[in-house]
């Protein structure tokens, strides 16, 4: 008995110093003393979004870095407590906790590309079928934004264009917060939902689908070369709840860009020259992470696999009726708990898909 948990906390201190070098918790210490003497700077308040950013990134790093330290000092105290016990006197001693606090952390090890820590844009468009499908796309923006809820990151809704009869016809939120992309990229594909249709009068059975893409908020710092020629802009009234929410001026913006006919649309602000300047954030953006997949899809075709990339296929089934089920179709994640995963419990199923199963 002695032996055998001895043995398995050797087993967990082996994982959690991998993971330790993985999430590079030097650099990260490092990192952290940097941040503190810019907060300690006296005109770190100067620019309150900057310095938000700086405090929401060094409250992070702490609790990473004191998370492996808590737990690296927890299995050494637990080494140390054995050593002087008796095989009888180990019959309650409980490791369970430390393996599940490990296993939490590891996820963190998956969050390693390039854009992983940012923001980030997501967009759901509904597929064909007219209300029930615009109905679940509103269904799916509901579900990212309770998941955001409960999970610490905060969203705003950049542009909405609500259904003709319910639902949205198209709607985009920016996530923000560390790993806002990292977490949600793989939410990237198209959803499909079965349940009975509340639009049906007959109550019958109904397939919708909606195509969810989630994009990097790039930094300001990389340079493109976008040139006003190429670019096509439109002004309009923007959406809104109705009443005094309404407004009357052409605030709302649409960017196409014209050599790859990308449009972006902005509509969250009342001033035109605001929306415009989110608008071409967001092209930017999505022109930039354009480039990089097309690197990708170069390297993939040289290594003789271009199915790794695609963007386009169906990853997750959402069933209602005659069962409930949701699967996600990459990891074979399953649960009969459709409510809870509709109701923004996507945590699980996200870490399944980032663990490869």
């Amino acid at each position: 008995m002695k032996r055998d948990l001895i043995s398995q906390l050797n087993v967990l201190l082996n994982k959690i110093n991998d993971i330790a070098l993985k999430l590079d918790i030097d650099l990260k210490r490092k990192r952290i003393l940097k941040l503190e003497s810019l907060v300690n700077a006296p005109s770190f308040w100067d620019d309150m979004d900057n310095a938000l950013d700086v405090n929401k990134e060094l409250s992070f790093l702490k609790k990473m870095v004191n998370d492996v330290d808590l737990i690296i000092k927890s299995i050494k105290d637990d080494l140390d407590v054995l050593s002087v016990l008796s095989d009888d006197e180990c019959a309650d001693f409980d490791i369970s906790k430390l393996s599940e606090q490990i296993a939490e952390l590891e996820v963190s090890t998956f969050l390693c590309g390039e854009f992983d820590e940012a923001n980030c844009y997501l967009e759901i468009h509904p597929g064909a079928g007219g209300v029930e499908a615009c109905d679940w796309a509103m269904m799916l923006c509901r579900m990212y934004e309770r998941f955001c809820d409960g999970n610490g990151f905060e969203y705003e809704v950049i542009d909405l264009q609500k259904g003709d009869e319910a639902g949205y016809k198209s709607v985009m939120l920016l996530v923000k917060g560390l790993y806002a992309y990292g977490y949600l990229k793989n939410e990237t594909g198209v959803h499909r939902l079965v349940r009975i249709s509340p639009f049906d009068a007959n109550k019958r059975r109904h397939t919708s689908f909606a195509s969810v893409s989630v994009t990097p908020q790039i930094k300001n710092d990389i340079s493109l070369d976008i040139k006003d020629s190429d670019l096509k802009i439109d002004v309009y009234h923007s959406s809104g709840a109705g009443g005094q929410s309404v407004n009357t001026s052409n605030s709302a913006v649409r960017i196409t860009y014209l050599p790859s006919n990308i449009v972006v649309t902005c509509q969250n602000e009342r001033s035109q020259l605001k929306n415009k300047e989110e608008a071409l954030k967001i092209l930017k953006s999505k022109l930039y992470q354009n480039m990089v997949l097309e690197k990708e899809n170069e390297l993939m075709a040289l290594k003789g696999d271009v199915s790794a990339v695609n963007f386009g296929s169906q990853i997750r089934n959402y069933v209602l009726e005659p069962y409930k089920q949701v699967k996600d179709l990459r990891s074979g994640y399953v649960t009969s708990n459709a409510s809870k995963v509709l109701d923004g419990d996507l945590k699980e199923i996200i870490e399944s898909v980032l663990r490869g199963g």
